[in-house]
């Protein structure tokens, strides 16, 4: 088996980790240490932390390696965020659908995004390892990428309904559940039983669902770089700002109509470029210009066609912050 090349030393490596851990130490440990509701000013606030450190990052990668690994990191992350968008709408179908409240969102996106972390580092090392191994394998992932394009172009309107899926029925039937809520606790005490509580159930469906769209999203960096360390740290600089962006932009999804229909139009053109590698060859830039016109184009289309169109009912929304709870009785 051939080695994994990457241009980051064991040093860059440990570093990079000790400031993910140590950014979501603060988060949680001092800016969420009492469960709040997220207010669109706090969540613009922290979504601009975030990209301002994910572009200081791309500015120390340009300066030390030069503008190769500083584009394909931009444009890894690019393709990252706007795909975790993607995630928001079915982020906000589970918080609705199984009634979290906005103050325990943020506990509930906080633990499940961590284990994507994990769980991403795991298919990016693997996957890094098998393109060199078998060269083949990118045109599977390519050819996977496109029509995982197409099918979201076709399915662009079609309601997700992840709490009635496979994964909620078989995990109702096996874990021991109560509708219940007990603070922020994910588990619960009913009768002297041990339960668990509509949080871990919505964390159950946030974890399931990050692993669904991480096996579009990392192949798709995969047609820009296969330096596991720029594929790693774009990959979780984006993800780092997806608690942030749900808060910012959960009450105003329905607005972005035409978002899918660019997130197909970059999978699709990823896919291809993926596909077609040994043939033709695109330079970094011309890839950011491509996905950056794509998503740009869908985002202003959308918002034009929001601003023509009347109201009609009343707005998509998160759960209210101020919903009550119902405590759980406990022994």
């Amino acid at each position: 088996m051939e080695s994994i090349h990457t241009l980051a030393s064991p040093g860059m490596w440990a570093g990079f980790i000790a400031f993910v851990f140590a950014m979501l130490a603060l988060d949680l440990g001092v800016f969420h240490r009492k469960a709040h509701a997220v207010s669109f000013k706090e969540a613009g606030a922290w979504s601009a932390v975030w990209v301002s450190l994910a572009l200081t990052f791309n500015g120390i990668l340009w300066w030390r390696f030069g503008s190769g690994p500083g584009m394909e990191f931009l444009t890894g992350y690019l393709i990252e965020k706007s795909l975790s968008v993607d995630n928001i709408f079915v982020f906000v179908v589970i918080f609705s659908a199984l009634k979290i409240p906005a103050i325990h969102q943020h506990r509930v996106l906080f633990w499940g995004i961590l284990s994507a972390l994990v769980l991403r580092a795991a298919m990016i090392f693997a996957g890094v390892a098998m393109l060199e191994r078998f060269h083949w394998l990118i045109y599977v992932f390519g050819a996977f990428l496109i029509l995982t394009g197409i099918k979201l172009f076709v399915q662009r309107n079609h309601e997700e309904h992840p709490e009635d899926g496979w994964l909620m029925r078989t995990a109702r039937r096996v874990i021991p559940s109560t509708p219940r809520f007990d603070g922020q606790h994910f588990l619960t005490v009913e009768n002297g039983r041990k339960l668990a509580t509509p949080l871990l159930m919505a964390l159950m469906l946030v974890e399931a669902s990050d692993v669904l769209f991480a096996l579009d999203s990392i192949p798709a960096i995969f047609a820009v770089t296969r330096d596991p360390f720029i594929v790693f740290t774009s990959n979780i600089f984006a993800i780092l700002g997806l608690r942030s962006l749900f808060f910012l932009m959960a009450g105003a999804m329905e607005k972005f109509s035409y978002l899918k229909v660019g997130l197909s139009g970059v999978l699709v053109f990823v896919g291809a470029k993926m596909a077609l590698v040994d043939v033709v060859h695109l330079s970094p830039a011309i890839s950011l210009g491509v996905i950056a016109l794509v998503l740009g184009s869908s985002i202003v289309a959308s918002l034009v066609k929001a601003r023509h169109t009347p109201p009609h009912g009343p707005e998509a929304k998160a759960p209210d912050a101020g919903q009550k709870l119902t405590p759980a009785t406990k022994t």
